[in-house]
């Protein structure tokens, strides 16, 4: 069966793709799910054709899919299936909406709740990076691994905020002005799913994050996962889609950031 999985979720991630490079630069309609949390029609159609591709070959599996994360059709937080699908069909979605290049859609599959295989698809470069366990992590067909960075004075981070920022504006500043203040460089882009990729194929030495979601997160975490990467809590603990924030680094810089982290101040 799995070797199906793989077939159908790179089938359906590469069909989303496909929505979101047609409807880019077009209208959107827009609606808010919070303060600065929106949702386009994009998000929407490309969830549905997801599902319903999987659905044709699958038809006993469940689902957890962001945008229908609050009906109550979905399991949360841990499954009542013993084979489920993550989906985030649009990650990156205030990017979409403004025409900023940077989003993607990803997709999880996961049995007696451990992650067998993720997939995430950027549309506008063509980049399809995927990992399967016991198996390794790619991009394109294209084996990938880490970065061998040892030094934050040379490592190019990345981070993202969470939609309630405005609630935790000073501590999530202060994190940040401390990582400024020792990488080389620090980007926000506003996909968690692309700066976990990058991560694992090397484009970034470490990625942090709080209050993400486990579509945010489920693929991500098997692609840097088996390009070698270490993923823990901000606490150093270890980490599950459910965890309420998530360290992930090529493993030589990751007692460096987690002790950053950990600063008070």
């Amino acid at each position: 069966m799995l070797d199906k999985v793989f077939q159908v979720g790179r089938q359906a991630a590469l069909a989303a793709g496909t929505v979101m490079r047609l409807n880019y630069l077009q209208p959107h309609q827009v609606t808010m799910k919070g303060a600065i949390d929106p949702v386009t029609e994009t998000d929407l159609q490309a969830q549905e054709m997801i599902i319903a591709l999987i659905r044709q070959h699958f038809p006993d599996h469940g689902f957890l899919a962001e945008e229908s994360a609050g009906e109550g059709n979905v399991e949360q937080p841990r499954p009542a299936v013993s084979a489920r699908w993550i989906i985030d069909p649009l990650d990156g979605t205030v990017n979409f909406a403004h025409g900023f290049p940077m989003f993607c859609v990803s997709i999880a599959f996961e049995a007696e709740a451990q992650v067998e295989y993720g997939v995430v698809y950027d549309p506008l470069r063509d980049e399809l990076f995927e990992a399967r366990r016991g198996g390794g992590a790619f991009l394109n067909g294209r084996s990938i691994r880490v970065s061998k960075t040892a030094q934050l004075d040379r490592a190019l981070l990345a981070t993202g905020f969470p939609y309630d920022i405005r609630e935790r504006l000073p501590e999530t500043m202060a994190r940040l002005g401390r990582m400024l203040g020792v990488a080389q460089g620090v980007r926000r882009a506003g996909s968690a799913a692309l700066d976990m990729c990058y991560v694992a194929c090397g484009r970034f030495d470490g990625f942090w994050e709080e209050n993400l979601k486990p579509w945010d997160t489920a693929a991500g975490l098997l692609i840097i996962e088996k390009a070698g990467g270490r993923i823990t809590t901000f606490s150093g603990g270890d980490y599950d889609i459910y965890a309420p924030n998530i360290v992930a680094s090529n493993g030589s810089l990751h007692d460096k950031i987690l002790s950053l982290l950990k600063e008070k101040g």
